[in-house]
């Protein structure tokens, strides 16, 4: 598993799904750039598509689109093409990005945006769920040689399978897995975060979760659960107009998320049960000794009755009971004296 497939020092790749919530004006695009660096994102992420060869004049909206975004007679082509970005835009988005420190990438949605974007110079090409099972689509993006994320939303096991083997057959760059539920916003009841397990054991590549929930409790779980990239969607202002606004988060909630998502990485640790450093100083004051009972007079042999466990923990453990009982006094002990093996005769 390589950081170029996944995040620098293999941490979690948090991905700002910037999406089309720039309503097609690029001044607003570059501002949800600033924002997702600000949040402390690992990278920001855009969509890159010609309406006309991704929708049928007649294609109908989906239904959270036609709710959030309604417009009387709109086609799911006349939506989207006031969603488009210029590639001049593009360019200065991605310059902009380079500029404050973000990594720039972009979901194609056709071999001319995925050539353009190749040009561009991004580091990893994104792949949305709708286009899991256009394997010629795939192909032509793996020939790239450059990594690649898949979003699984709506697949079965053996749809994903497929995608994997269409990539793996086109040259085989990195490749990694999302787990998605493709409903906006998705319900907690629908996430199956458990689902990343099954694709990680499937194929042995890194997975995440592209999270459509509301808020972030899901995002954060995910990360428990096992998610080595995060996908989420945020926008400068919920009540914006658009298909995407609603469910996305703003940049204060971007923000606090970030930082709960590095929070989870950091205490998920390394597996290895150990006492902290400052755990130690609690073990001196919260942990047991072996103590004198009662006063106890030099060659006194001691008994059960003669030897407690109290604190501090700054003296023999009590594990050493055994081995202390029946060992004589080398001297008088006072009642509540920690034990030590300097005044115990054999």
């Amino acid at each position: 598993m390589t950081s170029s497939s996944v995040r620098r020092e293999d941490g979690v790749l948090f991905i700002a799904e910037a999406g089309v919530n720039h309503n097609g004006d690029a001044q607003t695009a570059i501002a949800l750039c600033d924002v997702a660096r600000q949040a402390g994102a690992d990278a920001v992420k855009f969509q890159t598509f010609n309406a006309a060869m991704l929708a049928t004049a007649g294609a109908e909206k989906a239904s959270y689109q036609d709710r959030n975004a309604p417009a009387e007679g709109e086609s799911q082509r006349d939506m989207l093409k006031k969603l488009e970005l210029t590639v001049a835009e593009f360019r200065a988005v991605r310059d902009h990005c380079a500029k404050i420190g973000i990594e720039f990438i972009s979901t194609p949605f056709d071999e001319d945006s995925a050539d353009f974007l190749n040009a561009l110079g991004v580091d990893r090409f994104k792949v949305s769920s709708g286009d899991l099972t256009h394997l010629d689509f795939l192909q032509h993006l793996a020939r790239f040689g450059k990594p690649i994320i898949i979003s699984t939303g709506m697949a079965t096991l053996a749809e994903v399978e497929d995608a994997v083997r269409a990539i793996e057959e086109a040259g085989n760059p990195p490749l990694s897995i999302l787990h998605c539920v493709s409903n906006y916003p998705a319900r907690p009841d629908q996430a199956n975060l458990r689902a990343m397990n099954t694709l990680a054991a499937a194929f042995g590549r890194p997975v995440g979760w592209s999270d459509h929930t509301e808020g972030g409790v899901i995002t954060l779980a995910s990360v428990a659960a096992g998610a080595r990239i995060i996908e989420k969607h945020f926008t400068l202002d919920r009540t914006m107009p658009g298909p995407d606004h609603a469910a996305s988060l703003e940049p204060n909630e971007l923000t606090e998320l970030i930082a709960g998502v590095r929070a989870v990485e950091a205490a998920l640790g390394d597996g290895i049960k150990r006492p902290t450093v400052e755990e130690q100083d609690t073990a001196r004051v919260a942990r047991r000794s072996l103590v004198a009972a009662r006063d106890v007079g030099a060659g006194t042999r001691l008994g059960p009755d003669d030897v407690a466990a109290r604190r501090p923990g700054s003296g023999l453990a009590p594990k050493r009971k055994s081995e202390v009982l029946g060992r004589k006094a080398a001297r008088d002990i006072k009642e509540g004296e920690l034990l030590s093996w300097e005044m115990l005769a054999p």
